[in-house]
C-alpha cells in the first residue's frame, strides 16, 4: 500500500511539517516537534515536506535535525523561491536567489541532496523558464533531485516541463478546493506529475474539530480567510454536518473520509495533511486503510464542493500572488 512520488513508493499520506513551526498561532515547542516526527515515522510516514519559509527556516532545522539519522529511508522534500526578509515573506524567484536558499536549505537539513525542491510560488516578475532553470542547475550540480512547482495553473506546469521534467506540483487540494481539477490535475496526469495536496483537510476545517472562530489565536492565518469569517464560517459549518453524517456512517472519522476522498481521485494524488497532535497524526494515517464505494466518493463530493462552500479560500491580495486555476 504505497504510491509512487518520483519513482521512490512513499506512504500513501505525506506529513506537512509548516504548522509545527508556521502561521497557525505559536509554534510547538522543539521537544514536541521531535516527537510528532518521531511518531510519524513510527507510523511508516517517510515523506516530509518543508520550506524555506516555515518558521523563516526554523522548520527545516528541526526536519533535519530529527530526520537526518533517517535520510536514507525517508523522501525529502522542501521549498524556494519564498521565504522570511527581515521579518517579512518575500516572494523571490530570481535564480540567484533560489541557488542561494538552496545552499541554505541543505544546511539546515543537515543533507547533501534534497529529493524534491519546489518553487514555493512563481514570481511573476520572472519568466517560470528562468525559474526553472536554475532548478535545473541544481539538478546537474547534484543538489536536488526533482524538481516540483507550488500553486500554479496547468498552463505553466506544461510550459516548465518543457524546460526541465517537474516532477510534482504542490497545490492547495481538498474537498472544498477544487481548483486542481481545472487544470493542474490534468496536466500533472499527462505529464507524469504527482499532484502533491496540501492542506487536503480545508486547514483542519474537515475534521470537525473546529466550531467556534475563538478557538484560533490572533496570529492565526485562518483568521485573514474569507471561508473562516463570518457569515461565511457559520454557513460551511452546516454544510459540514451531513458530511459528517455520513462518515459516521462509511465508519471512519470526517478527516480520514476527506483523505480517503482524496485518494480515490486519482494514483496521481498524494496528500500531505500537517497536524500539531500525535493522536490526529495516527488518525491521518489510519485514512490511507480506507476504501470508500464509487457511491460514497461521489457523496462526499456532492456534500462539500466550491458550490455549498461560501467565501474564497485566500484573501484578494494572496490571490493575486497565485496561478492557480480560479473556480
Amino acid at each position: 500500500m504505497t504510491r509512487t512520488i518520483a519513482n521512490e513508493s512513499v506512504f500513501p499520506i505525506g506529513l506537512g511539517c509548516m504548522n509545527l513551526s508556521h502561521a497557525y498561532g505559536e509554534p510547538l515547542s522543539e521537544d514536541a516537534g521531535v516527537r510528532l516526527l518521531q511518531k510519524a515515522l513510527e507510523l511508516g510516514i517517510n515523506h516530509f515536506d518543508t520550506a524555506t519559509l516555515y518558521g523563516f527556516g526554523k522548520n527545516e532545522r528541526l526536519v533535519g535535525s530529527v530526520l537526518k539519522s533517517h535520510r536514507q529511508q525517508i523522501f525529502l522534500a522542501s521549498k524556494c523561491g519564498m521565504a522570511g526578509v527581515d521579518g517579512k515573506r518575500v516572494i523571490d524567484g530570481r535564480p540567484e536567489t533560489i541557488k542561494a536558499q538552496c545552499e541554505a536549505s541543505l544546511q539546515r537539513l543537515q543533507t547533501d541532496v534534497i529529493d524534491l525542491y519546489y518553487l514555493h510560488r512563481w514570481d511573476k516578475s520572472v519568466p517560470i523558464e528562468d525559474s526553472v532553470g536554475a532548478l535545473a542547475d541544481l539538478v546537474a550540480e547534484g543538489k536536488i533531485r526533482f524538481i516540483g512547482l507550488s500553486e500554479v495553473s496547468g498552463a505553466t506546469i506544461r510550459k516548465a516541463h518543457q524546460v526541465h521534467p517537474i516532477t510534482a506540483v504542490q497545490n492547495e487540494y481538498s474537498l472544498w478546493s477544487r481548483n486542481a481539477e481545472h487544470g493542474a490535475l490534468a496536466a500533472c496526469e499527462d505529464i507524469g506529475a504527482n499532484l502533491v495536496a496540501f492542506s487536503p483537510l480545508a486547514r483542519g476545517f474537515l475534521t470537525g474539530k473546529l466550531r467556534h472562530l475563538d478557538a484560533l489565536v490572533k496570529n492565526d492565518i485562518r483568521l485573514n480567510m474569507p471561508r473562516f469569517q463570518e457569515p461565511n464560517f457559520s454557513h460551511n459549518l452546516k454544510a459540514l454536518q451531513e458530511f459528517e453524517a455520513l462518515a459516521l456512517q462509511v465508519g471512519c472519522t470526517p478527516a480520514q473520509l476527506a483523505l480517503a476522498w482524496l485518494l480515490a481521485q486519482s494514483p496521481n494524488v498524494i496528500p500531505i495533511p500537517g497536524t500539531r497532535s500525535v493522536d490526529h497524526l495516527t488518525e491521518n494515517s489510519q485514512a490511507a486503510h480506507v476504501q470508500l464505494s464509487s457511491t460514497v466518493v461521489a457523496q462526499a463530493g456532492r456534500l462539500i464542493n466550491q458550490h455549498t462552500i461560501a467565501g474564497n479560500r485566500y484573501p484578494e491580495a494572496t490571490l493575486k500572488e497565485i496561478d492557480t486555476e480560479e473556480i
